[in-house]
C-alpha cells in the first residue's frame, strides 16, 4: 500500500475504486462526496452524495454502509473532480483534528491501494480529505487534507450547494390529522418524512434526517415503531431561565424537539406552550418554519409575534398549564400524546401535582419532564415511585446543559420510557 502525504498525488486507472474513511460515523463525523466541474462547484444538489442521497444520477458515485464506490468510467465528461469530504455533526464539540485515526483508504479492483491520512488539520470542523481528479485524460488521486472551521455549511457553500431554503410556496389548505398522517412517508429504517421538508435546503434536510434517524433508532430499540400521535412542548418562561434564553440555549432545545414531532406527531408539527405564573398557547412549530418560529416566539419578556410574554408572569406555577393540557386529552379518541415539559425547577405544589398526575394516568398522555440545571425539582424527582396511578405516565431526568448532549444521548433520555408507557396504556385500555 502506498502512503500519500498531504498534497501528494498519484495516477490511478478507471477500475472500480472503493474509498473508506476511518473515523467517519453517521451522526458524529458524516461523509460526503461532491462531483465538481472545472469551477470546483456542483452542477446541481444531485452532485452531492451523502446518506440521504446515496448515489449520483448516473451511478458513478455511490455510498453504501459508509463505503464510497467510484465507477470512474461512468463519471460525466463535465465532471473534473470527485471530492471526498467529512464534517462534524453540529452537536459534536471540537474539531476534526480530535477525531482519532481520521484517514482514508483508496483501493482499486486491480489491487492498487493508497493510505491517505488526514494531516495538518487544526480547528477545521469540515474538510476535503482526498480528491480524485482528471489530468490530461487520465485520473489521479491527491491527499487534500484542507478544510473549514465553519463546519458543514462552509463545506457545502464552498462547493456550490445552497444552504438557503427554497422560496416559500403559497399556503396549502389545512389538512386533517388523518390526512396529514397518511401523506407522510416512512423509509425502511422507520424514518418519517412529512410535508414541508421539501422546502428545506439540502443541508437542513440532511441534519433533520440524521436527527430523525436517531429518534427512530431509540423507538425501534424500545420496541415501538414510530407510533403516530401528538407531541406537545412546554417551555419554562420564568425569570430564572433568563441566562438560557439570552445564550440561545432555549432556541436550540426547541429546534432539537422538531425531529421528535416529525417522527411522532400526526401532522409533523410541534404544539407549543410557554408557562410561568400563567401560560400562553403558541402557534405550532413546523418543519418548514422552525428557524423563523424560534426567533419570533422564544423570548422571556416583551411582545413578540402578537404574544405578550410579560403577561404570563416571572415565577413558576405548573398547575394551570398542566390542567390545560389535561383538558385537551380526549379519552374517547385516545390519541397517544407525548408531553415534553422543560423546567429549571420549582414544582413545590406537591399535593396538587400528585393529584393531577394520578388523574392524568387514566388519559392518553405520557409526561416527560426535563430538568434544566441543578435546582431542586421537588415532586418530579419522585415520579417513578408515585403510587395510585392506573399506569406509570411520567418520566424525569435532569441535565445541566442540554447543548452538551449529543442527539443520540438526548433522544435516548427523552424517549426511553415512552414505549413502555405505550404498552402499559394499551394493556390498561387507556389506548386502543
Amino acid at each position: 500500500m502506498t502512503s500519500l502525504t498531504r498534497g501528494a498525488n498519484s495516477p490511478i486507472d478507471t477500475a472500480t475504486t472503493t474509498v473508506e474513511v476511518t473515523g467517519a460515523r453517521q451522526g458524529t463525523v458524516d461523509l460526503f462526496v461532491f462531483q465538481l466541474g472545472a469551477d470546483l462547484k456542483v452542477r446541481t444538489d444531485a452532485d452531492l452524495v451523502f446518506f440521504n442521497n446515496p448515489s449520483t444520477p448516473e451511478g458513478a458515485v455511490t455510498l453504501t454502509g459508509g463505503q464510497v464506490t467510484l465507477h470512474l468510467a461512468a463519471v460525466p465528461a463535465a465532471i473534473d473532480t470527485l471530492a471526498v469530504a467529512v464534517a462534524l455533526d453540529e452537536n459534536v464539540p471540537g474539531s476534526l483534528a480530535q477525531v482519532p485515526g481520521l484517514s482514508v483508504t483508496l483501493t482499486q479492483a486491480g489491487g492498487t491501494s493508497f493510505a491517505i491520512p488526514a494531516e495538518g488539520l487544526t480547528t477545521e470542523r469540515s474538510a476535503v480529505l482526498l480528491e480524485v481528479y482528471r489530468r490530461n485524460g487520465s485520473w489521479k488521486v491527491r491527499n487534500r487534507s484542507a478544510g473549514w472551521s465553519g463546519g458543514l455549511d462552509a463545506l457545502v457553500t464552498e462547493h456550490g450547494v445552497s444552504v438557503d431554503e427554497t422560496p416559500a410556496q403559497a399556503p396549502e389548505p389545512a389538512q386533517s390529522a388523518v390526512a396529514a398522517a397518511t401523506s407522510a412517508t416512512v423509509d425502511g429504517e422507520g424514518v418519517r418524512t412529512v410535508p414541508g421538508e421539501a422546502t428545506l435546503s439540502l443541508v437542513k434536510r440532511e441534519k433533520l434526517n440524521l436527527q430523525k434517524r436517531e429518534v427512530a433508532k431509540v423507538l425501534l430499540r424500545k420496541g415501538a415503531a414510530s407510533p403516530v400521535g401528538r407531541v406537545v412542548l412546554v417551555m419554562d418562561n420564568t425569570g430564572s431561565m433568563s441566562k438560557r434564553y439570552r445564550s440561545g440555549e432555549v432556541k436550540r432545545i426547541i429546534e432539537r424537539m422538531v425531529p421528535v414531532a416529525t417522527q411522532l406527531d400526526s401532522d409533523g408539527n410541534l404544539e407549543a406552550y410557554a408557562y410561568a405564573q400563567r401560560f400562553v398557547k403558541l402557534p405550532d412549530v413546523t418543519v418548514a418554519d422552525a428557524d423563523t418560529w424560534v426567533n419570533t416566539y422564544v423570548h422571556l419578556r416583551g411582545r413578540h409575534g402578537g404574544i405578550d410574554f410579560d403577561a404570563i408572569g416571572g415565577t413558576n406555577n405548573e398547575i394551570p398549564i398542566m390542567e390545560e393540557i389535561i383538558g385537551t386529552l380526549d379519552k374517547a379518541t385516545a390519541v397517544p400524546t407525548l408531553v415534553l415539559f422543560f423546567t429549571d425547577g420549582g414544582f413545590n405544589a406537591r399535593a396538587q401535582i400528585t393529584a393531577l398526575m394520578r388523574t392524568a394516568s387514566a388519559l392518553p398522555a405520557f409526561w416527560q419532564f426535563i430538568g434544566i440545571g441543578k435546582s431542586s425539582f421537588g415532586i418530579l424527582e419522585k415520579l417513578d415511585t408515585l403510587t395510585g396511578r392506573l399506569v406509570d405516565n411520567a418520566g424525569f431526568f435532569a441535565v445541566e446543559n442540554i447543548d452538551k448532549l449529543t442527539d443520540t444521548a438526548l433522544y435516548e433520555l427523552l424517549l426511553s420510557e415512552y414505549p413502555d408507557w405505550l404498552r402499559a396504556a394499551r394493556k390498561a385500555r387507556v389506548l386502543s
